[in-house]
């Protein structure tokens, strides 16, 4: 198999609003254009966050959209714990955060076999797909029922894309990905879980939870955490 990559950063604010000012007073940036979500009722923005060692990633600020259409959102609670009251809670009192991390894979249902070998259940692997202005971009992805991320948040979401990935046309904004790191008491069973995709790119050491991403943007060096949320 392949290896796995860091495919994005999963930034979750209370608000689409709230989750720019947040980026552009923590990054010193505005992020760039994203898109709209049907089968979950969120849209996003998009920052590149490209490096040699992150060939195409990028950071993304998600929130719950109040204008979703209700009537085309899957049953299930939403991807990345979104519908989770303490992780709710949290960011509405404390701001937008980064609590997760996306790695792509170029096949997707080996890399969830590979996991439920482990006893992990990463869920299923759902089509997804939105709009842009070059088109529709399609993608599959793995959602648990109840959305839960697991270990944390540590363990990624898997994600394999279709003919085209939206890192092709974001602008260079000036941030780069400089590493990924996470802290965790069952960090022996991550790193088996990571040595099953070959995930790159991504270290860890035992310690309480945290999802620590460090980033160079016209802010300075930038420091990233889930904080175990």
């Amino acid at each position: 198999m392949t290896a796995a990559r860091v495919d994005h950063l999963v930034v979750l604010a209370a608000g689409l609003a709230e989750g720019v000012r947040w980026c552009e007073a923590t990054l010193g940036v505005a992020p760039g254009p994203g898109g709209e979500h049907p089968l979950m009722g969120t849209h996003n923005r998009l920052a590149r966050v490209a490096t040699v060692d992150y060939p195409r990633a990028y950071l993304e600020v998600i929130a719950v959209n109040p204008q979703a259409d209700a009537s085309q959102r899957r049953a299930g609670s939403r991807w990345f714990d979104m519908d989770d009251e303490t992780v709710a809670a949290a960011v509405a009192l404390q701001g937008p955060r980064l609590t997760h991390f996306v790695a792509v894979v170029p096949d997707l249902d080996a890399a969830l076999a590979a996991w439920r070998r482990q006893g992990i259940d990463r869920g299923e692997a759902l089509q997804a797909s939105r709009m842009t202005p070059r088109g529709l971009l399609q993608w599959r992805i793995s959602v648990r029922p109840d959305g839960q991320r697991l270990f944390d948040g540590c363990l990624p979401t898997l994600i394999e894309w279709g003919d085209t990935h939206p890192a092709g046309a974001m602008a260079d904004a000036g941030v780069s990905l400089q590493s990924l790191a996470i802290t965790h008491p069952r960090a022996a069973e991550l790193r088996r879980a990571f040595n099953a995709i070959d995930l790159q790119g991504v270290t860890v050491a035992e310690g309480a939870p945290n999802l620590c991403a460090t980033l160079l943007a016209p802010a300075g060096r930038v420091r990233l955490e889930s904080k175990g949320l």
